[in-house]
């Protein structure tokens, strides 16, 4: 068993280039498992403000307790020691209830936030520096064999019970917004919200917070505040124009401009003085 955990820590996973998500981790690709694990710790110091020292977050963090178990068990699964990484894996689901399928391919640097409830399934292919919050799926829609899972490009994050369904492809640094459900493809550094998901906010409008962390994937559409949005609006507009027709309204006594005849006090007047 020690010798397959060796030869299985040898393996390599090939992934694309890292994202630019700033953190103290070093950019270049980790050349062992242990170089990897140390990567995933360190990131959370980025991402997570509740982070204080090394030994709080190796000890009971439990995204990163069921990533390091993954990482073992994916090399295993990458060897041929399927039941050994199914073992491990189903270990990890019940120690930190966060189910992630040994076969799934999963990037450096890689956090998930609290962890309840997480499951990403086998064919998911996932690129560095991504984040998930509680609550993520990354399920299949189909009982075909083959690839039926998303792929999350690097810098993705994922808020809080969000579902990303189907072999779809979500771009670099994109944003899910929480409780979403992602049908289909998702440009890069897009913001997608509602059910099904839809792209609103491209990463240039986006909150960031001086520590470098988008908020905006909490953000879920708003159709009442919207709707008082647009009566302000409404409101304000018609209040200029009100306005601009108190200017042009003629006083009483004074001579009109067409037959310079004295002009009497509209009826209305009073109303418009409200």
């Amino acid at each position: 068993m020690a010798t397959a955990l060796k030869q299985a820590a040898r393996l390599n996973r090939d992934t694309s280039e890292p994202c630019s998500l700033p953190n103290s981790v070093p950019a270049h690709r980790p050349s062992n498992l242990w170089q990897t694990l140390r990567d995933d710790v360190r990131c959370v110091f980025s991402r997570d403000p509740a982070a204080r020292n090394t030994l709080e977050v190796v000890t009971i963090y439990p995204g990163v307790h069921a990533l390091v178990l993954h990482r073992i068990a994916h090399r295993l699964w990458r060897f041929g020691w399927r039941y050994m990484a199914r073992l491990i894996s189903f270990f990890a689901r019940l120690v930190t209830d966060i189910d992630i399928h040994p076969g799934a391919t999963i990037g450096q640097r890689f956090f998930i936030d609290h962890g309840c409830g997480v499951v990403i399934g086998e064919t998911a292919d996932i690129g560095d520096d991504v984040t998930l919050y509680h609550g993520v799926t990354l399920g299949g829609t189909s009982w075909n064999p083959g690839k039926r899972h998303p792929t999350l490009k690097s810098g993705v994050v994922v808020g809080a019970g969000a579902k990303i369904l189907g072999p779809v492809t979500i771009g670099r640094n994109a944003r899910i917004a929480a409780n979403s459900v992602v049908i289909g493809d998702v440009s890069a550094e897009m913001t997608v919200v509602g059910i099904p998901g839809r792209m609103v906010l491209p990463k240039s409008d986006r909150r960031i917070t001086a520590q470098g962390i988008d908020l905006d994937h909490h953000q879920m559409p708003d159709p009442v505040g919207k709707a008082i949005s647009c009566l302000l609006e409404r409101i304000d507009d018609l209040e200029k124009q009100i306005a601009s027709l108190k200017k042009e309204t003629p006083h009483a006594s004074s001579s009109c401009t067409t037959c310079n005849d004295t002009c009497t006090e509209p009826a209305f007047a009073a109303e418009l003085t409200l």
